[in-house]
């Protein structure tokens, strides 16, 4: 038997405002807390937590970005000219993102989400690494760049395998007792909420499914470790949308040239501007000002979230809708979805969840980037004192 295993669960979009009142891991993880999110949707989010620093610093933010010099989707305008009841289909758009993935070599997560083919020429994927991997990060180390350089072995899941294969893997490794941390990612809630909402019995019932699973792991990783603590995480919440805003509705009769005047990415819950002459830029902001259903966030708030980038690479101009508000159609999808996360992080479903099964997290940590401070110091400890041990047995 080792000493002590520190085991971060990952369950995406499993906010404060769903868990707080619920017995969700109650047992197994009494103590609470909610943690501010950062601005932006998971792309922003996880990475934030791995690395332990802010959009700006790490810049991994949005995924879509105006840079038509190194887009490697030029090739894809050809497929202008097929019918949009066909390129608009997901079955399509996925089936194409999988393909268009392996012959990139991206080792994060893609999708070509609903991106128009005439328009796709003009832009780059932020995301080529995979942030769950070492140099995973487009600056700066992350979580298991840590762990590698100071020789910790460790357990992290691959998204692709799905929950419950991860689960597995993570147990077995638990059963041969050679890590030292372990970093499981449970992401299927999050597309739960998307579909249902944050009030549907499914979603309790989803959490319930969980349980069993906890239980699980602490048991086995018990059987194997003297100490194990457990911390479950997330890295917002959602909230339910139930207004919707036709953004492109309103920008499309100004009058200007996508790619020659300006560019835009709609994503779900901010639009972001790019102005290549000021009748454009003045033309927007204008129109921006007369939607009651959001706001351009300026330069000092952006700072304040650690979204500010000064070369502007993820757009110079970025309209936030108030939570509730679903920009569609948008660049992410043309129908609706129940519930959307990617508001301010103040917004009352913005916030994370933390539930650990120590009571020793020190005060300081209050947003998702200062998870990273519980897991370097845990992993360090994990390992030192297991090499300990492995050093008494072996001396005795």
């Amino acid at each position: 038997m080792k000493t002590v295993l520190p085991i971060f669960v990952f369950i995406d979009a499993c906010g404060w405002e769903i868990i707080k009142d619920r017995p969700f891991a109650r047992a197994l993880a009494p103590e609470r807390r909610k943690l501010r999110s950062v601005f932006g949707y998971s792309s922003a989010c996880v990475p934030s937590i791995l690395a332990g620093r802010w959009p700006a610093e790490h810049r991994n933010w949005c995924y879509f970005v105006y840079d038509p010099k190194h887009s490697p989707f030029r090739s894809l305008r050809a497929l202008r000219w097929l019918p949009s009841a066909l390129t608009s289909r997901r079955f399509f758009r996925r089936r194409l993102s999988q393909l268009l993935k392996a012959h990139l070599k991206f080792r994060g997560y893609f999708d070509l989400y609903n991106i128009p083919f005439r328009h796709i020429s003009l832009f780059d994927f932020s995301e080529k690494k995979s942030p769950l991997q070492p140099g995973g990060m487009n600056r700066g180390p992350n979580i298991f760049d840590h762990l590698v350089a100071h020789d910790i072995r460790y357990h992290v899941s691959e998204p692709i395998l799905g929950e419950r294969a991860n689960l597995d893997r993570l147990l077995e490794d638990i059963r041969q007792e050679e890590i030292d941390f372990a970093f499981l990612y449970w992401p299927d809630l999050d597309g739960l909420l998307h579909r249902v909402g944050n009030t549907s019995p499914e979603i309790p019932a989803k959490l319930d499914a969980y349980e069993p699973w906890l239980e699980q792991l602490m048991a086995t990783a018990r059987e194997h470790y003297g100490e194990v603590k457990l911390t479950i995480l997330s890295d917002h919440g959602m909230a339910n949308c139930d207004r919707l805003l036709d953004l492109k509705a309103k920008i499309e009769p100004l009058g200007l040239r996508m790619g020659e005047d300006y560019a835009v990415v709609y994503d779900s819950t901010m639009a972001r501007f790019w102005f290549f002459n000021d009748r454009a830029r003045q033309a927007v902001t204008a129109c921006l000002a007369t939607v009651p259903e959001g706001r351009i966030l300026p330069d000092s708030e952006l700072k304040e979230l650690g979204a500010l980038f000064p070369d502007r690479y993820f757009g110079e101009m970025i309209f936030l809708v108030d939570e509730g508000v679903l920009i569609v159609p948008s660049h992410m999808g043309e129908r609706p979805i129940r519930a959307m996360h990617g508001y301010h992080p103040d917004a009352p479903h913005s916030y994370a969840s933390l539930l650990t099964n120590y009571a020793d997290v020190p005060e300081e940590i209050t947003a998702i980037p200062h998870v990273y401070q519980l897991m370097t110091a845990q992993a360090e400890e994990a390992a030192a004192r297991n090499h300990a041990a492995e050093v008494a047995v072996s001396v005795a």
